[in-house]
């Protein structure tokens, strides 16, 4: 065991533990980065696919990309680092997963408190009455799916130039605030809002450890970067580190 992966565990067998996920912690569901070489972005551009005046502009060619997402979404299944931190919470440790992330996989994965910051691309509500259809039809890439009073459906996700929902941010910021260690995982951290809660919660008092394959602006001011390792490596560790 390394003398890190030790000293986390140290301080995550104290409890209080709040995590904050990205795209990172996915990769290896067969999620890419969408900002990473070969990611949606790469293929669509965000201003023409995935901003709210661009869905209202046009959500059949919207939905071609939403497609295209769904079934990288569909086909993934949670991995070992979604499993070990709903591991963290089943033992009492971890009070809430905060995610960037759309996949649904921590849910997946058995995690029960978890703040969706962005959304789930899973759920689908109509853009005209509201309506959350349990069993709404697949888009054809052709044209974007309807509800049965003729309006568009749209995934339940935050398109740019949307708000975060007041209540997730809410949520989010309370537990950052209570926390004594806040897991940062997979996620450079530098998008606002979800940017502020590592420093709401070292504010508050918490230790920080991130958790990415990369150094990012965040690793200045953690108190334990775990750099170069996956969070499908480090994360199931530190869970064996507790014994």
């Amino acid at each position: 065991m390394s003398p890190s992966v030790a000293t986390a565990a140290g301080w995550i067998r104290e409890g209080g533990v709040v995590a904050l996920t990205g795209a990172g912690i996915s990769v290896d569901s067969g999620i890419p980065d969408f900002r990473s070489s070969g990611g949606l972005w790469e293929r669509y551009e965000p201003s023409r696919y995935a901003t709210i005046e661009a869905f209202r502009e046009d959500p059949d060619r919207v939905w071609r990309m939403l497609r295209e997402m769904g079934e990288l979404i569909a086909a993934a299944k949670p991995n070992a680092g979604h499993r070990a931190l709903a591991a963290l919470e089943s033992r009492g440790l971890l009070g809430a997963v905060i995610t960037q992330n759309v996949d649904d996989l921590h849910q997946a994965a058995g995690s029960r408190r978890v703040i969706e910051f962005h959304g789930n691309a899973l759920d689908v509500r109509c853009a005209r009455c509201g309506e959350r259809p349990a069993s709404p039809p697949l888009p054809d890439g052709v044209r974007a799916p309807r509800c049965t009073c003729g309006g568009v459906l749209r995934p339940m996700v935050v398109f740019f130039g949307e708000p975060i929902p007041p209540g997730a941010f809410l949520e989010a910021s309370e537990a950052a605030q209570r926390s004594r260690t806040m897991l940062v995982v997979g996620t450079s951290a530098t998008v606002a809002p979800a940017s502020l809660l590592p420093m709401l919660a070292k504010t508050s008092g918490a230790r920080l450890i991130e958790v990415n394959l990369e150094e990012t602006g965040l690793s200045r001011i953690a108190d334990l970067a775990l750099v170069g390792r996956s969070a499908t490596d480090v994360l199931p560790a530190i869970v064996g580190a507790l014994g």
